[in-house]
C-alpha cells in the first residue's frame, strides 16, 4: 500500500468491486440527498424512452441519449462540490458561493445542451 495514499492500495478486481459499491453508494446518495438529482433522473425517464421512438438516425439517437446522460453526470459532480465546501465550513464565504454557483452553472449549460441538441435534431431541416 501506498503510504501516501492510505485509501489507494487495492488493485486489479478487488478494486473494481470496491469501485462499483463505491459508485452504488454515490448513486443513492446523491438520489436521497438531492432533489435536482432526482429531476435530473426524471428528465431522463421521460426523454430517453421517447428517444427511443423517434425516427433518427443511429447518430442522433446517441447524442440525445448521451446529453441527457451528461446531465446526470454534472449533477452529480455538482453535489460533490456542494458537500465539500459545505463539509469544510457553513460559514458564508464568498470562494465557497463562487465553487457552489460555478457547479450550478455547469448544470445550467448541460440543460441548455439538451434543449439545443433536442431541438436541432427534431425540427424540421
Amino acid at each position: 500500500m501506498n503510504a501516501s495514499h492510505p485509501f489507494k492500495g487495492k488493485t486489479g478486481l478487488k478494486r473494481i468491486i470496491n469501485a462499483t459499491s463505491y459508485s452504488i453508494a454515490g448513486f443513492k446518495a446523491a438520489f436521497k440527498n438531492e432533489a435536482a438529482f432526482r429531476q435530473i433522473i426524471l428528465i431522463n425517464v421521460v426523454l430517453i424512452p421517447i428517444s427511443l421512438c423517434l425516427e433518427v438516425s443511429r447518430v442522433e439517437h446517441a447524442l440525445l441519449i448521451m446529453v441527457c446522460l451528461l446531465a446526470i453526470i454534472v449533477e452529480l459532480i455538482n453535489s460533490a462540490i456542494e458537500a465539500v465546501v459545505d463539509r469544510i465550513s457553513l460559514e458564508r464565504h464568498e470562494l465557497s458561493k463562487n465553487a457552489k454557483d460555478m457547479g450550478s452553472a455547469a448544470q445550467f449549460v448541460a440543460l441548455a445542451m439538451i434543449f439545443v441538441t433536442w431541438l436541432i435534431i427534431l425540427l424540421p431541416a
